[in-house]
């Protein structure tokens, strides 16, 4: 994730928000938008294999991200409208990949200790690492739920599971906060930072308006109970795949360490 939060020093546009739909009117204004503690199986995540592999995974990480974000056509754009959807029975969708399957029960606890859905933490975890805790990007993001450095502490380790989880899901519960509780405007803010849930699609920048377009259509395929996401399908030939490849290739090997 990347957050900007200086953004807030600009007056926000106030809006009603929900879904997203197509609006092909407004297309032609797009060119000018800028691109912008607990459950302890990590123990047997060996420091030693991190540092190790940790250079070759950021290299295939930063990779796939600017594949998955250059995807998206620059001639649409998505309106956002009301959005009728209810809450989950708290139960973790299947629409996920196997590679974010893998964290399921972690996803469970962390859904009890942080009192969000679990399929949003899922959808989160898809689309910033596929499960790969050792992930990195070109801005920095970190692990699991690509935290960026400066929302750990002094002497945290970034790329441990619970830490990762502890700082991205108490900025993920802020942002949903601060969108009155619409998961949606929550998964914008946890790309682009807390100020521009009030911004309105104009204003956000491409990268954000693609981690939006992802990330709700994925989360409403999980709540709506369905077994596979059109969404999700076309985020992995958009360049997910090899993300969640190279997080299944590091999954295998931590099952495999003692």
């Amino acid at each position: 994730m990347t957050h900007r939060d200086d953004w807030l020093d600009e007056q926000p546009t106030m809006i009603t928000v929900r879904e997203v739909v197509y609006d092909p009117l407004e297309a032609p204004t797009l060119n000018d938008m800028p691109l912008p503690t607990h459950r302890r199986r990590r123990q047997w995540v060996a420091w030693g294999f991190i540092a190790l592999t940790f250079v070759g995974v950021i290299a295939a990480c930063v990779f796939a991200f600017s594949t998955l974000y250059a995807s998206l056509s620059g001639d649409s754009v998505y309106v956002i409208v009301a959005d009728e959807t209810t809450a989950t029975n708290g139960a973790l969708s299947p629409v996920f990949t196997e590679e974010v399957q893998f964290w399921s029960e972690d996803i469970m606890a962390w859904s009890e200790d942080y009192g969000l859905d679990p399929n949003l933490i899922a959808t989160v975890i898809q689309i910033e690492s596929c499960g790969d805790p050792t992930a990195g990007s070109s801005a920095g993001a970190q692990g699991l739920f690509q935290v960026m450095p400066f929302h750990f502490e002094a002497g945290e380790s970034m790329l441990d599971v619970d830490t990762n989880a502890r700082r991205g899901l108490n900025y993920l519960s802020q942002s949903l906060e601060i969108a009155n509780g619409h998961p949606g405007l929550a998964l914008a803010g946890y790309n682009g930072g807390h100020g521009v849930i009030g911004w309105g699609w104009a204003r956000w920048h491409q990268e954000t308006r693609k981690y939006y377009y992802w990330g709700v259509g994925i989360y409403q395929d999980a709540i709506a109970g369905r077994a596979s996401s059109e969404r999700l399908d076309e985020w992995l030939s958009a360049g997910g795949r090899s993300l969640c490849n190279q997080a299944a290739t590091v999954q295998r090997s931590l099952a495999a360490s003692p």
